[in-house]
């Protein structure tokens, strides 16, 4: 480069180095973009970016072991781990080895993934508590009598490696089913989840995220007066399955308390939200619900989303729902998820082969007959899936895994028997809102630790 008598070299030079600077800063704005990096707020808008992706495939150690193969068949990686505490005993809340440790290695092998964790509220949680006791519960939580059983769960979290994780704190709060219920006294729960949070937060070196998820539609009790305040929440999530009230995807948005509510709530109080639970239920192999689901996931505000992957909710365990299976496989197929990091530490700390399980329902998901999915509107599958795809989801022949999706280990017992619910029981959208559930017991879960978990 030749230098000038006025100085021109050095001019050039300068701007030579302010492009390269721009440069540098668009290509990082971009990768933070990419990845869904957040500061302390929430972007005003996500959409376009991607939700981070998610999928149940069982609390204990062969979660981790079948989410390897998932990936194979869906051809993308899974930034989600998620995962149940279970709720038999405090103990168990405090954090089940066998639930952490496979999860939290899982979490430990790559730098961008995250857990997303229910953790239950009481103990014990699905034991058909009745009101008034519910109500006591709380009210020894509000004062602060549980607060060291979460402080224990975030020091173990954190001294995992894992003290970025979403809690999925007391989740369907507004319906029945769990203990960790809000409607018997919902002023009581409010203040627990509060404690909770400030007991978790206080573990050095956390980044925890708090997911306030209740289930879709007036239950119990309107979701949003168990709202327990915008300084300890930190995602807006929902639980949301292919059933009533409502026959479609547009009553499923429309209804109170629905899909658009919850966007709409969100967006008020400067959340994203989730979907940690949804799936295929009442009206079997419906394709359009999924891709509707997928359409509402993609135009909104979504941090992260998961399937619950066990018949009759699920795409690839779940072998009677192919069409909803190519699908979702369709859709979401080598596309990179982003990972879900909505906050900063400054925030919290001051406060080819196709690997495809067969596997038969269980007795308990005949209510959801496939023979009543609705076959009105459904668009058929673009010819450019099946030349994406080694092989079609639902012709897929694979070796079935240890398990089967009818007991999914660690799984909630809400979860796993989805029996028809009454009209009254079934308001909610979600298939855990049910009567007549058993619970498992906590020495269910102490031999699903000593069968599955690696020696320590």
């Amino acid at each position: 480069m030749r230098e000038n008598s006025d100085g021109g070299y050095a001019m050039v030079m300068r701007k030579g180095y302010l492009r390269c600077s721009l440069a540098i800063v668009t290509i990082a704005a971009a990768v933070w973009l990419g990845l869904g990096a957040w500061g302390d707020d929430p972007p005003d808008d996500r959409r376009g970016h991607g939700a981070a992706l998610g999928v149940f495939l069982g609390s204990d150690s062969r979660g981790p072991v079948h989410l390897e193969r998932f990936e194979s068949w869906l051809k993308s990686s899974v930034t989600v781990g998620r995962t149940y505490l279970p709720g038999e005993t405090w103990e168990s809340i405090e954090g089940a080895e066998f639930v952490l440790g496979p999860w939290t290695r899982w979490r430990a092998a790559e730098p961008d993934r995250v857990l997303a964790l229910n953790v239950p509220m009481i103990a014990p949680n699905e034991s058909g508590m009745p009101d008034a006791e519910v109500a006591q519960r709380l009210a020894e939580g509000a004062r602060g009598d549980h607060d060291h059983h979460f402080g224990e769960l975030g020091r173990k979290l954190v001294s995992a490696g894992a003290g970025d994780t979403i809690i999925v704190l007391g989740w369907e709060m507004n319906g029945t089913t769990y203990s960790s219920r809000c409607a018997p006294n919902p002023e009581a729960w409010k203040q627990y989840w509060r404690r909770i949070v400030a007991a978790m937060r206080a573990a050095p070196g956390q980044r925890f995220r708090f997911d306030f998820a209740p289930s879709r539609g007036l239950d119990a009790i309107p979701w949003t007066e168990c709202y327990p305040g915008d300084d300890v929440v930190d995602i807006i999530g929902m639980d949301s399955y292919d059933q009533g009230p409502g026959q479609d995807f547009s009553d499923y948005v429309n209804q109170p308390y629905g899909l658009q509510a919850h966007a709409d709530f969100a967006a008020q109080h400067g959340k994203a939200i989730s979907f940690p639970e949804w799936g295929l239920f009442r009206h079997g192999d419906r394709p359009d619900y999924v891709r509707r689901m997928l359409d509402w996931i993609d135009s909104h505000n979504v941090l992260y989303h998961s399937i619950s992957d066990y018949c009759p909710h699920g795409i690839w365990q779940c072998s009677s729902n192919p069409r909803s299976a190519e699908v979702f496989r369709e859709r979401l197929h080598r596309r990179p998820f982003p990972v879900p990091t909505p906050s900063s530490p400054s925030v919290h700390e001051a406060s080819a082969s196709i690997d495809r399980p067969t596997s038969n329902p269980p007795a308990s998901a005949t209510a959801a007959d496939p023979s009543a999915a609705a076959s009105e509107g459904l668009p058929s599958l673009s010819s450019s899936a099946s030349a994406n795809a080694a092989t079609s989801p639902g012709a897929t022949t694979a070796p079935t895994p240890a398990d089967t999706s009818s007991e999914i280990p660690g799984t909630p017992q809400a979860m796993r028997e989805r029996p028809v619910a009454s009209a009254s029981s079934a308001v909610n959208g979600n298939p855990s809102q049910r009567e007549g559930s058993t619970t498992t017991s906590a020495a269910t879960y102490q031999g699903l630790a000593s069968a599955t978990s690696p020696a320590k």
